[in-house]
């Protein structure tokens, strides 16, 4: 999307178009929590999709206040003719790891929502700052390529097409829309809590230095190149791959061929990580996810890795029993 300093349903239209594909007319579906962001692009949707949106909010209940803020967003549906859900989370969240367990099993219980009501995509509330705190969180990480690239502006998330329309739009500019309407908006109090990454990568950005919709427009920029490379990577794993099996690597950047490499890894099932992945093509092989891989020449062989020896002596079963 554009920069722009006032959001109009016919720029969110159009910006989903730009996205969405062959999926472009939906119905979407509208995640909404009940915070400004996402009651923004409820009232924008509203109005660009007269009659093909629905909305659903996924209740936590890590919150004692959540209950009661999913059913202030039905009433906010109800108001607009929008149709909307309340659904449990997908799967267990916490106590540790709260806020990413917290967004895996959401996106799950929107998936299977949408899968339900037959709907073509989900549309998030993502913004410019959003980006730009996940660029400062993925930099503290040391994170590579695919990590600084950030948010994704369309992602297939547990077989939903997830569009992301505004990483280009300040959170200001956002939460005009609401101006002029006595909606309830919940605020989340992990939002300032320093116990959080992104709370504190928040107040970092709040202390200026860095731009966020010019951060957000660097993080695009990435993903564009990341996606260069998975492409070269398909390339490589199509047109390298020798008679014998083997995936022939050799004079190849090394980002290339790990890519490359992790791709012949998936199609046997293993999904080893980045870090884990690197290790072993600093090695020149060695065994990961079940699989063994041996090079040479620069040409990779992947094979099952033998099973573990048991360290127990073996059990003499003509043995009485004691």
């Amino acid at each position: 999307m554009p920069a722009v300093t006032a959001l109009t349903p016919e720029a969110l239209r159009a910006e989903v178009a730009r996205l969405a594909g062959p999926a472009a007319q939906g119905p979407f579906l509208v995640a909404v929590s009940g915070g400004p962001d996402s009651l923004s692009l409820l009232r924008l949707a509203a109005l660009a999709w007269p009659g093909r949106i629905e909305a659903a909010t996924v209740d936590h209940g890590v919150r004692p206040a959540s209950a009661a803020e999913a059913h202030a967003v039905a009433g906010i549906c109800a108001g607009l003719g929008v149709p909307h859900a309340i659904l449990p989370p997908d799967g267990p969240i916490g106590p540790t790891r709260l806020q990413a367990m917290a967004r895996t099993a959401r996106y799950r219980a929107l998936a299977r929502h949408a899968r339900v009501r037959g709907l073509a995509a989900a549309l998030t509330a993502h913004h410019a700052d959003d980006q730009a705190e996940t660029l400062v969180m993925r930099l503290n990480r040391a994170a590579g390529l695919a990590g600084l690239a950030g948010v994704r502006a369309r992602q297939e998330i547990e077989g939903l097409l997830v569009l992301r329309p505004l990483l280009s739009v300040r959170r200001a500019a956002l939460h005009a829309v609401l101006r002029g309407l006595d909606w309830p908006v919940a605020r989340d109090p992990t939002n300032e809590d320093p116990r959080f990454e992104r709370a504190r990568a928040r107040r970092l950005l709040a202390q200026g230095g860095l731009n966020a919709r010019q951060a957000a427009r660097s993080a695009a920029l990435l993903a564009e190149a990341d996606e260069a490379l998975a492409w070269v990577a398909r390339r490589v794993l199509e047109t390298r791959r020798l008679p014998d099996g083997g995936l022939d690597l050799a004079g190849l950047p090394s980002e290339v061929a790990r890519r490359a490499l992790a791709l012949a890894f998936a199609e046997r099932g293993a999904e080893p990580s980045g870090e884990a992945l690197a290790r072993l093509w600093d090695r020149g092989g060695g065994t990961l996810a079940g699989l063994r891989a041996r090079s040479r020449g620069g040409v990779f062989h992947l094979h099952p890795a033998p099973p573990r020896r048991s360290l127990a002596p073996p059990v003499d079963s003509s043995a009485p029993p004691p």
